[in-house]
């Protein structure tokens, strides 16, 4: 889908790009595929802020997507491409031949009427889901699995994909975009091709308002705080804080690695920080 400019009617629009969903359905989605959805603020249950930059935003309704693909050897027709509040990339709705219908990350160069199968082997074409040890080395594919049964996980945002890069052991070897290369199960599960909207990162909001109806507050710089809020808070005049960047809370942000060790560390064979 292309991207959309408009004319400088007012200094909003004037930087404005936005992608084009003329293509995509107009109506509402499946009431049934569907949940109630309430905003947190970025507050937790004692009403403290947990999460800064979180607040106000369109009321949305969760669109219930089916991550885990295990309809096994039942073919399915992509009735329509939605937009989906909740997540950057396109969703498509599946009516399979039993008549149940379900919702998908929509892939790229897919359109209405296209057939898909998730099955222990089927076709390498964008929409069909396999567990990794039957994809071909290679392949490009999106919507993994972590875990085995899990649902979809990793690489699921607009324009996202990774790359089938061997197999060793009961495990798939994966090289992300980042340049992370890790192992996965390969009883995990996965779906052929890259994700729909892929101009998502061309856009340009234009002005602080469409932030704001996405539910995301301005940032406020630490040194312009007051002392209780911040440790770079405070001072007479325009001041730098005084000390090394920290955090709100006191731990630096720059020098020491503050990344706690995490079980799936071992499965990395290669880290996106190494250099190329």
């Amino acid at each position: 889908m292309a991207l959309k400019t408009f004319r400088p009617t007012s200094p909003g629009r004037r930087q404005l790009v936005i992608v084009d969903r003329s293509d995509l359905y107009k109506g509402k989605p499946v009431k049934k595929l569907t949940q109630g959805l309430t905003k947190s603020g970025g507050r937790n249950n004692a009403g403290r802020v947990t999460a800064f930059r979180h607040a106000g935003g369109h009321k949305r309704t969760y669109r219930i997507i089916d991550f885990k693909r295990r309809k096994w050897d039942v073919p399915a027709t992509i009735e329509r491409l939605e937009y989906d509040p909740n997540r950057t990339a396109w969703i498509a709705l599946l009516k399979y031949a039993d008549g149940e219908l379900a919702y998908i990350i929509a892939p790229q160069r897919v359109k209405v009427g296209d057939a898909v199968i998730a099955a222990e082997k089927a076709d390498v074409k964008p929409g069909n889901a396999m567990p990794l040890r039957s994809i071909p080395v290679g392949t490009i594919i999106h919507c993994i699995e972590i875990k085995p049964l899990k649902g979809a996980q990793m690489v699921r945002s607009a324009g996202s994909y990774a790359q089938l890069v061997g197999r060793d052991a009961g495990y798939a070897q994966l090289r992300l975009t980042s340049g992370e290369v890790r192992m996965v199960p390969d009883g995990c599960m996965a779906t052929i091709g890259a994700v729909s909207n892929p101009d998502n990162m061309n856009e340009v909001w234009g002005k602080a308002g469409r932030s704001l109806w996405l539910g995301r507050k301005p940032s406020v710089r630490g040194v312009a705080m007051n002392p209780v809020d911040h440790p770079h808070g405070g001072g007479e005049g325009k001041t730098s804080g005084g000390r090394h960047p920290t955090t709100p809370w006191g731990k630096k942000t720059r020098g020491p690695k503050t990344r706690k060790t995490q079980a799936s560390d071992r499965l990395i064979i290669r880290r996106r920080h190494a250099k190329k």
